[in-house]
């Protein structure tokens, strides 16, 4: 058996084992005669990298398609799996931080992509606003386009542009910060700690090997103590795997 994404009616496989062109398309075509609901196979051929995160797919089999609508947590998604980052095996962590808003909350959630955080967070606990940051200018077009789908527009505001500059000019501090970042050297915790304010919840994910998850916890305080913030971990949780021994930390804490 091969494992695989799916997104919408499209499977997205990552071969871990060498197979030739022949053998990699006669099993995407078994995959849409096994699987009904499947109409498009992509092999996932590079590893997502940089600040846009846009992965690079080759077609296999099926209807020659990369715009999907993808369904979860009761909301729907469009967006083009080539032109933006989305992760579906991050539905019930996006549900699990969901549920921790409260509905007076003010959220900002950085690194947006197409606003599955912002929309499942908008339209299962409606706060009093959620603003939505991504620096791909496609992602954020997909994103307006995913609020007025999921009629979330009274919750949602999109905004396009590069994080370090937009935080300058948000005049607001926010109850919950939503931090899904990439794999990057910068933590950008500077940019948060800069419209925190005293009670702030701030859900930070990392990225590390077991027992490396120290080494965030260390940045996180330093990066703390730099902006002369106090914090308390409150909690720290795998979310997900990402390579052989390599996981997705978040890192939930408190603004004091």
């Amino acid at each position: 058996m091969v494992g695989f994404d799916l997104l919408g009616q499209v499977a997205i496989i990552n071969f871990h084992e060498k197979k030739n062109l022949k053998k990699k398309k006669e099993i995407a075509k078994n995959l849409i005669i096994k699987h009904k609901n499947i109409k498009t196979v992509l092999e996932k051929v590079e590893r997502i990298k940089g600040r846009l995160r846009k992965p690079t797919t080759k077609y296999l089999a099926g209807r020659k398609i990369k715009e999907v609508m993808y369904k979860e947590n009761n909301c729907v998604f469009k967006f083009n799996i080539d032109e933006t980052y989305f992760s579906p095996r991050l539905s019930n962590e996006r549900k699990e931080i969901a549920k921790k808003i409260k509905k007076k909350d003010k959220v900002l959630v950085m690194f947006a992509g197409v606003a599955p955080y912002s929309i499942v967070i908008a339209k299962l606990r409606k706060p009093l606003i959620v603003y939505s940051i991504e620096l791909n200018k496609k992602a954020s077009k997909y994103a307006e386009e995913n609020v007025r789908l999921n009629k979330v527009g009274d919750k949602v505001k999109v905004i396009q542009g590069d994080v370090k500059r937009i935080i300058s000019k948000l005049n607001m501090k926010f109850d919950v910060i939503v931090m899904p970042r990439p794999q990057l050297k910068e933590s950008f915790l500077q940019q948060s700690f800069a419209v925190a304010k005293r009670g702030t919840r701030i859900f930070y994910y990392g990225f590390a090997k077991q027992g490396d998850e120290k080494k965030i916890l260390e940045q996180i305080e330093t990066e703390a103590k730099k902006a002369k913030k106090r914090i308390k971990i409150k909690k720290v949780k795998k979310a997900g795997n990402i390579a052989p021994y390599k996981f997705r930390w978040r890192i939930e804490f408190v603004v004091g």
